[in-house]
């Protein structure tokens, strides 16, 4: 009873604090509305099968993941492609001085490689094997996907995939969507740079083989874009936008270091695949690039009878 005529009591000494007016119920909060670009939607597997993509949770659409056109200060010519594996988003150059911006996430591989490339190969919905060199290493890991995957919602490279080439040279750098749509804006364990499944179908639609890519270095990217900070929940944002700390030397510090990540570059060959299978290193379905850039559309050389043998490694399955 005296607990009772605590609670009480307190109640009533809030209540004498507060305005003595009728206070008013509160709302119910209204639901957080998801863009149409990112709601589910249905796409067409490998097979002509209908693929359900799931809509993208309001909770990881933050501001720098969100695709949106964005002034642009960079002197690349509109089409072209720039990574910022640092800062963690992509452009698409647009004329007129904009860009439209897409987060992304970059896994251990996604550092291990900058400046120009080409997109000399396309793949929807593309399948996935490891390498024989993983299968051999990792083979508790790796095992199970020995015979390889097919494109589908099961698969680490997601519903698109862009392939890299210098000259007629694989890079093993990889743009493609994902499993794990809140890795989106993160540093991950494996993988090259993953987009929502949304936007890289997005990009895949407008650009043709033969476009050009930069990949910005460390240095490039805190030129162009400042130094940025991680936040506790993993993304990154501009180190100017983060409150300061109590002490004015940390925070100037702070803001004229480059970013530390905890990605640690490795060999893309080499990457984990991380716990609960989100997402396997997916830079293995390599093919040398023709002269001639070959049709926009290029189906998995997984998934045709033209065995061939990675310049770096086995990545296919022998015939």
């Amino acid at each position: 009873m005296r607990l009772a005529s605590l609670f009480a009591a307190l109640a009533l000494g809030l209540a004498a604090c507060g305005p003595s007016q009728e206070t008013t119920t509160p709302t119910a909060q209204q639901p957080v509305e998801i863009p149409e670009i990112y709601k589910a939607r249905t796409d067409r597997g490998p097979d002509g099968e209908p693929i359900p993509i799931a809509a993208v949770r309001a909770a990881y659409l933050n501001d720098r993941n969100t695709r949106q056109l964005v002034s642009y200060n960079g002197t690349e010519a509109p089409g072209t492609i720039v990574v910022d594996p640092y800062a963690r988003v992509l452009y698409h150059v647009q004329p007129g001085g904009q860009a439209m911006r897409y987060g992304v996430a970059v896994g251990r591989a996604g550092l291990t490689f900058e400046g120009r490339a080409t997109i000399a190969r396309k793949a929807a919905w593309p399948s996935w094997r490891p390498t024989d060199n993983m299968l051999r290493t990792e083979p508790q890991l790796y095992g199970q996907f020995a015979g390889g995957l097919p494109g589908g919602m099961q698969n680490p490279l997601g519903s698109r995939a862009l392939y890299l080439y210098q000259g007629s040279v694989d890079t093993y750098y990889r743009i493609h969507g994902t499993l794990d749509p809140s890795s989106i804006g993160k540093a991950t364990s494996a993988g090259c740079i993953r987009m929502f499944n949304q936007d890289v179908i997005d990009l895949f639609e407008q650009i043709p083989t033969g476009t050009e890519v930069i990949v910005r270095s460390q240095a490039e990217s805190v030129a162009m874009e400042g130094p940025m900070q991680e936040t506790p929940e993993g993304y990154v944002v501009p180190a100017a936008a983060v409150q300061p700390t109590a002490d004015p030397a940390v925070s100037a510090q702070v803001a004229s270091a480059p970013m530390q990540t905890a990605v640690v570059a490795s060999a893309p060959v080499e990457s984990a695949v991380p716990t609960g299978f989100t997402d396997p290193y997916a830079a293995m379905t390599a093919v040398p690039a023709a002269t001639s850039v070959q049709p926009s559309l290029v189906s998995d050389p997984f998934a045709t009878d033209a065995g061939f043998v990675s310049p770096v490694e086995s990545a296919v399955p022998s015939r």
